[in-house]
């Protein structure tokens, strides 16, 4: 092969490595400008609309929590209502605030307070806890002794009784059937009383001394206070 053959050779593949080179370069600066421009939509998708999104997407979560909560609560609530309303078993009064509770110690009692106390206004409306017959009704505690006021005792069909005192009437007779939710009475402070309200006993007799927690009592057939 001739000297000038050869230089041509030399010449064309020193033209060829040089366009690789070239090409190469132009790849890796394409490769890098696209990972950067990537990075760079990433950067600001954290602080641009993708951040919006995310943070509309928290929300939407935080707001679907609450009313899955609210759903539960809803349930738990018809739940109690109707076990509440399967027993046959209510609440003496409406719009109350709960004060004294069963055992609870103090001075106003010589022993432990024997029932749960319902704040309420003097002339509220009482009303039978289930279906019953009065077996007591009327002042000195209807025999219980003066502390109580004027009083009404219930006797139930599962041999409990319910009994209501501090009244400012009593509405009912000795003898006298009625059902869960009649008005027997209006709540009133007479007895041995601090203020206006409902002193509400469950009892296991209808005498003072046999009563039992009726808050414990009433849950479990469905009526919370």
């Amino acid at each position: 092969m001739s000297k000038r053959a050869e230089s041509h050779i030399s010449k064309s593949s020193l033209f060829r490595n040089r366009a690789a080179v070239l090409a190469a370069g132009v790849g890796v600066a394409a490769t890098l400008g696209a990972g950067v421009s990537m990075a760079a939509e990433q950067g600001a998708g954290l602080t641009g609309p993708a951040a919006s999104i995310e943070a509309q997407a928290k929300a939407q979560g935080q707001a679907a929590a609450k009313k899955a909560e609210a759903a539960a609560k809803k349930q738990a609530e018809a739940k109690a209502a109707a076990k509440k309303k399967a027993s046959g078993w209510g609440n003496p009064v409406e719009k109350y605030t709960l004060s004294a509770s069963y055992a609870q110690a103090g001075g106003m009692w010589s022993h432990k307070h024997s029932g749960q106390d319902f704040a309420v206004p003097v002339g509220t409306k009482v009303t039978a806890v289930h279906n019953g017959t009065v077996v007591k009704a009327g002042p000195n505690g209807a025999g219980d002794g003066p502390a109580y006021g004027n009083a009404v005792v219930i006797k139930h069909e599962n041999g409990r009784y319910s009994q209501y005192a501090h009244l400012s009437k009593v509405g009912v007779k000795i003898g006298q059937k009625v059902k869960t939710g009649q008005e027997i009475a209006r709540s009133g402070n007479t007895g041995n009383s601090s203020g206006p309200h409902l002193h509400f006993e469950i009892r296991t007799s209808p005498n003072y001394g046999s009563a039992i927690n009726p808050v414990t009592f009433m849950r479990s057939l469905g009526v919370t206070f």
